[in-house]
Parts: C-alpha cells; structure tokens; sequence
C-alpha cells in the first residue's frame, strides 16, 4: 500500500495558473511562489468584493482518537466529490503547523487519493506565513522588554506582562523560561514563556484581519502588560502596529494550491481548535464564498472545539452563515469510545459500537442547538462490516440527520460522491437556521457556563481564583461583550482526556483565563491544557528523512 507521501509525489499537478483559472482568477491576480503555489493579491480581493456568496459547508467531527478519523481527507474528497458532479466548488483550509508535522500528528493536508498538493511544501514551510507571524510576534516581545530596559516610560509592572514568544515547534523545554539573566545589559531579569506559532495572539489576528488596515488596528489593541497603575499597556502604546504590520504583508494574503484532482484549495492561517480558535481566515473564506458556488471548509478537532468557536466566534466576527455542516466519524472511532483498545479496532463488536455512539450522538446534537442542517459521513475502512455501518446509519436516522459513507482515502473524488450527493440536496432543499450559542450581551462567565454545559455537558463550572481575578479585570476594562475560546484537551469532552464516550456528571475546572483584546476574544484555559505541546517519545520527525536528489520520504 502506498503511503500518502508516495500518492503526492505521483501525483500529476497543473501550473497553478491553470488551477487558478478554474476559479476564475487571472495570472495578474497571482503571485507565483514557484509552479505550483501563488498568494492571491489584494486586487483579486478589491476586484470581487461585491460579487454575490455561495454556498458555505463546514466539515467538523467527533472527538479524535488515536485511530483517526480523516476530517481534512474528508473535506478534501467531498470538494473533489463536488467537482466531478459539475459543481464549482472551492475547498478553504488551514496551514498547517511544524509542530505536529514533526511530533505525532504528522502532516495536515489530508490523506490517501484525497490529498492537498505539493503536499511536503504545504506540510514544511510552505509561503512562509506562519514564520512571519512568528517574526511579527517576537518583535513585540522584543521591542517591549526593550522599553523596559531602556528607562521603562510607560511604567509598566514587569510583574504583570502577558505577552509571550513563540515558535513553530513543539518545545516543552521553553513553556517557562527566566529572561534577561547575564548582567544588565542584557535586560531586567523576568519569568517567560513561549507557545507554539499557531496558538500566537498574531495568529488569530490574522485569521480574523478583514485587510492591512484593520490587522494594524487589532495589532494595536494587543495588551502585553498593565503598569503600576492596572491600566493596560498595549501593542499601540508600543509603536509596534507599523513594523508588525509590514512583517505580514505577505502572510496576509490566502494561498491558491490545488488537490490531486487539481480542485482549487485556498489555504490560509493556521489556528489550533484545541489552544486557538480553530479556523481559517476571513479573508480567504469570504474570497472562496466570492468565487465559488459553494464552499467547503473546515474547522479543527472534534465539533466540541473547532465547530464550536466556528460558528461563535468566526461566524459572529465574519457576518458568516454556514448553509450545512458535515461530520465525519468513523467506526473505529466509536468503537474507541465504547472502550475497544487501538490494537483491537478491527474487529466487529457491535456492543461497543453501541456504548460509544453516544459520542456521536451528542455531536449531532449540539450542531442542531446551532440550527444547521446535518450529514453525518461515515470514513470507512476495510475492516467496517455491514452491520456496524447499518448500526451507525440506524442512529443518525434517530437523530433526524443525513447520512452517507465516505471512501475518498482509496478512491479520492470519486468514494465522495454519495457523501456529495447528500450535500447537493441539503444545499437544494433545507434552509439553514444558523444562530451563536450565545448573545454577546451575556457575561464572560455565563458564556464559558454556557458552552460548558451546553456544549459539553458539565454539570458545574469551577473558577479558580487566577482565572476569578481575570473575569473582574474584564468586566472592568468593558471587555465582557467579547466571545469567548476555550483551551481544552480535544479527546474528551470534559477537560479530563481520559473520560471518552459522553461524560456526565463531571465538572470543568477553569484554570486561567487571558484577554486577546487584538484578536476580540476572551482565552479560558481548562484542566491541564498547554499552548506549548510537547514531542511524543518517537517523534514523527526521525521517520522524516530527504535523498540526494531532494525527495523527501516519511512525511505523512
């Protein structure tokens, strides 16, 4: 069996200017990074700024489990699906992160015949966007330890700085680190910190940025400390929007690449769902929506996490309205949550696919709280009996919810089609009732109870005095209007990883909370969860390796 490496490497590309022609987009629109990746440029943005929307599909899923579920190969394979019915479909995705690619998750630009290409470009360091948002993000660490080295005019609290570096690297080494050591001219000596690239405040600016101007702005509203005082100390008062700004010029811009079957893939910002806000760009989404009859996009980890804050806090910020949501599961997956161990999966066992349908049960459950119409597809594998798929199909029928099996790992666009069928006739017949979870009128508190109990099905919601302390500076700084981003582990719904299937009972520790007033949102951290990952004992980076001839083997 072919690796999905071995699939991309085989795979017969078109020049990105004939990709780009399919969705109607002229070389002069087209900054070409090579043969076959371009930036799509401000004009292209400026020049269908009034064209009607199409079509807006979210592909989202259940908890991930170590199986794997496939929700960007699904994502993949359905824009494929589309484009062979005769449909113009543009596929809208995130980058994806160093982090992962060279720790346990492997690569992110989907799998088997349903893949995103050049997929090592995409997977490696693709157009650079997320080393600029880096470089942008570690300038204002360095201009604001600098300010205080150098007489310190805005009084600021060392003691109360927020702002941490970053890299695109999973590194727990540098969760927590002492700067500033080495004598004074190597500046004031302070506890710090770094989180991975992705979870950066920069990061979901970018994403949620409409142009150059309003990312300057957000980047202004960055607050990076308090002085003496308690009032917050900002990017702005920094003077730092200007060069940050010009470092993402570039990184502004979506990416134009294509999948195996040369379907047109805008890729852009590269949040994580489980730390960040899980999406991709406004500004490629609305691009996609201007060119595209319909669009297919996705939002990170299980519907708990990334459809969650999709729909929340993109959807909220971006005027957006989503017309049908996918959910892939898997049979495995299910049988993971019924209690089934990873070595036993292929195996029928109907009772444990039983005792674990709950997880999916609930997913469809809490998309229908948004009022959008769902499918449920099914990625299936080999070792699937007929029972086990009758057994899943027979619940979501319960659920009042589409159904349809997905093969687009063996079969690309082509194992899509039923799935894309399905959509076609949501898309034709049912209307979408898409409203937020909640009103921005409602707390910070009660939004976080909210998402927890409704979302998640807490029974309670514990503060821990850090994160109680927090809520009072927000509503103190009139900053309680803002939606709220939960940091949680992805596997669980509750904030204990181990607790799988559909927990009750249980109760969500609030941790911390941090203001990304640039961004607009409010962070709460839950349980144990880290914007800075750690790598697994093997990591997927001593499998990576490249010949002489510059052929890149074990990136998957």
């Amino acid at each position: 069996m072919k690796t999905d490496i071995q699939i991309a490497q085989e795979a017969t590309m078109l020049p990105i200017t004939e990709v780009a022609k399919k969705a109607g987009i002229m070389p002069d629109d087209l900054e070409l990074y090579g043969k076959y990746k371009a930036k799509l440029s401000y004009e292209l943005i400026d020049k269908v700024k009034d064209q009607s929307k199409g079509k807006l599909v979210l592909v989202t899923a259940t908890n991930p489990t170590p199986a794997g579920e496939g929700k960007t190969t699904v994502t993949v394979g359905l824009g494929q699906a589309l484009c062979k019915l005769g449909e113009n479909a543009i596929i809208a995705l995130r980058e994806p992160s160093l982090g992962p690619c060279m720790g346990i998750k492997g690569g992110a630009a989907g799998g088997g015949y349903a893949q995103v290409v050049p997929m090592e470009d995409i997977n490696l360091h693709f157009t650079g966007d997320i080393h600029a948002i880096g470089a942008a993000n570690n300038l204002l660490a360095a201009m604001l330890d600098n300010h205080i080295h150098q007489g310190n005019a805005l009084n600021i609290d060392v003691r109360t700085v927020t702002w941490k570096r970053c890299v695109d690297m999973n590194d727990r080494a540098l969760r927590d680190i002492v700067i500033g050591l080495g004598g004074s001219l190597n500046g004031m000596p302070r506890q710090d910190g770094f989180m991975i690239t992705v979870a950066s405040e920069i990061m979901a600016i970018l994403c949620l940025a409409t142009d150059l101007e309003d990312l300057k702005h957000k980047i202004s509203q960055i607050i990076v400390a308090y002085n003496h005082k308690g009032e917050p100390v900002t990017a702005g008062d920094l003077n730092a929007q200007g060069a940050m700004a010009t470092l993402l010029k570039d990184a502004i811009k979506p990416n134009l690449v294509q999948t195996l079957e040369n379907t047109p893939v805008i890729m852009h910002g590269g949040p994580f769902a489980n730390i960040a806000h899980g999406c991709n760009s406004i500004v490629a989404t609305d691009l996609a929506l201007k060119l595209g009859d319909i669009v297919i996009t996705e939002a990170g980890f299980g519907a708990d996490l990334g459809a969650e804050k999709f729909f929340d806090i993109k959807c909220r910020k971006a005027n957006l309205k989503p017309d049908a949501v996918v959910l892939v599961t898997t049979i495995r997956a299910l049988k993971y949550n019924g209690g089934v161990a990873k070595a036993d999966l292929q195996s029928e066992n109907l009772e444990a696919l039983a005792q674990g349908s709950c997880n999916l049960e609930k997913h469809i459950e809490n998309i229908q709280a948004f009022g959008v119409p769902v499918i449920v597809t099914l990625n299936t594998f080999l070792s699937d009996t007929d029972a086990e798929i009758a057994f899943v199909k027979k619940v979501c029928e319960e659920k009042g919810c589409r159904f349809a099996l997905a093969n687009v790992w063996a079969e690309g666009g082509e194992g899509g089609i039923e799935l894309a069928q399905e959509v076609l006739s949501v898309l034709n017949h049912e209307i979408s009732h898409f409203k937020p979870l909640y009103e921005d009128t409602l707390s910070t508190e009660d939004k976080i109870k909210k998402i927890a109990t409704t979302i998640y099905g807490a029974k309670e919601v514990v503060f821990e005095p850090k994160a109680l302390k927090e809520l009072n500076r927000i509503k103190e700084l009139g900053l309680s209007h803002l939606p709220v981003c939960m940091a949680k582990n992805q596997y669980s719904f509750s904030d204990d990883a181990k607790l799988l299937g559909r927990p009750e009972g249980f109760t969500t520790t609030i941790k911390e909370i941090r203001i990304s007033a640039g961004a607009g949102f409010i962070v709460v951290l839950t349980g144990n969860v880290m914007t800075m990952p750690g790598l697994p004992k093997i990591p997927a980076a001593e499998a990576i390796d490249i010949n002489s001839n510059g052929i890149v083997t074990g990136l998957f």
